[in-house]
């Protein structure tokens, strides 16, 4: 009879895999002495470059601060309109209020939780000027629609892609259908710096611009003042932000944007595994893969309704904490947030699908760290669960 295996640690929700080429770069960056913006962010911004077939790509501090100078980089300010999906973390919004502008939601499919194009066409005004499509959980977004409404309406794109690192759409990466495309190297992201982010520009001056503004404002190139070359003097050609990366974040992404192809298979197989074995009990998996589409597997989402799991997601929650498993929620859904209930009146009911998700969404483990025995101690978890709730309603 085979041993029932259970966790001797906690498995923590989106749990980076750091290995040793990671903590000897970070080492000999320390002894470096060059800590902050140098070499080391310029390497990682050359291979990311590469790696998503673009022009230009820039690193920074957060996809936060990615979104925030993409926008300012369009000209957007004060009484522009943004349009946006309300399934997203609240740093979306928040860089369309910080820019100046008011931000707009539209509903998202039910089925992808991407933003619906349908729905972006009735939220455009004569005050519209952008669009952020959030490619959510790593699933690209309908680009050739969305494509399509920006240029009948002369909107710039600026694509969230926190999720969406490894994610295609016909062929072509995320990050790179827009005017730019923000990425986020957060600790639980497909590619990790502990904190940091990158922006894909198409041409020198957008990507001049993200750099300048990203580094209070200095002329390009500021970061090599302090080089053996020499002193260099700058001018501060802008009032910009002290969003730059720094060269101890970069040191850990070299190395993680190394092993991306073989973390996304460890994930796609956690992925299938848990399609398989959930596919018959009462809650919500993942929708089918598009065609012609390829997902990050960043996220592995179940809905809980409580009329058909006899249990509140809430409690679901719970229950997986009690028994060692992390688990998340992506997301409530923006409107759900009193700040923006006070501040614009939203209400969740006006967007009915994120609602829904949002109040019914749980997230579990899918990190290439996981063993194999983990993942079918989480599957057993939610299937007890379930069970137990099923038998206790009867």
């Amino acid at each position: 009879m085979n041993k029932i295996f259970k966790p001797k640690k906690f498995i923590v929700f989106g749990s980076p895999l750091i290995e040793k080429e990671e903590i000897r770069e970070v080492v000999a960056t320390m002894k470096s002495s060059w800590l902050g913006t140098g070499p080391r962010v310029a390497k990682f911004e050359e291979d990311f470059r590469q790696y998503e077939n673009a022009e230009y790509a820039m690193g920074v501090n957060s996809c936060t601060a990615a979104l925030h100078l993409s926008l300012l980089a369009c000209g957007i300010g004060k009484g522009d309109e943004v349009i946006t999906t309300p399934m997203t973390f609240c740093a979306t919004v928040n860089t369309i209020i910080h820019a100046g502008a008011i931000p707009i939601l539209a509903d998202i499919n039910p089925q992808t939780y991407n933003i619906d194009p349908d729905e972006i066409r009735k939220k455009i005004t004569k005050k519209t000027k952008a669009i952020i499509p959030v490619h959510f959980a790593g699933r690209a977004c309908e680009m050739d629609e969305i494509l399509s409404i920006a240029s009948k309406h002369n909107l710039h794109i600026i694509e969230d892609c926190a999720h969406a690192i490894e994610t295609e759409y016909h062929s072509k990466k995320a990050g790179t259908f827009g005017r730019f495309g923000c990425f986020s190297f957060y600790s639980t992201k497909n590619v990790v710096t502990g904190e940091g982010g990158m922006v894909l520009a198409k041409n020198a001056e957008d990507a001049s611009k993200i750099k300048i503004l990203g580094l209070h404002g200095m002329s390009k190139d500021a970061w090599k003042r302090f080089g053996d070359a020499g002193f260099k003097h700058y001018q501060v050609v802008e009032c910009g932000y002290k969003y730059n990366m720094m060269d101890l974040q970069a040191a850990i992404g070299i190395h993680q944007l190394k092993r991306v192809a073989q973390n996304w298979l460890k994930r796609e197989k956690i992925w299938k595994r848990y399609n398989q074995a959930l596919k018959e009990l009462p809650l919500g998996i993942p929708a089918d893969i598009e065609k012609d589409t390829r997902h990050a597997y960043h996220l592995y989402t179940i809905l809980i309704d409580k009329e058909k799991t006899s249990i509140s997601r809430d409690d679901f929650l719970d229950e997986m904490t009690k028994r060692g498993i992390g688990v998340g929620v992506h997301y409530m859904s923006i409107p759900e947030h009193e700040y923006y209930q006070k501040t614009y009146g939203w209400k969740p009911e006006s967007y009915p699908n994120a609602m829904k998700v949002g109040r019914q969404t749980v997230s579990i483990p899918i990190s290439p760290k996981l063993t194999d025995n983990e993942v079918e101690y989480i599957i057993k978890s939610i299937k007890e669960i379930v069970d137990d709730a099923m038998v206790e309603k009867k």
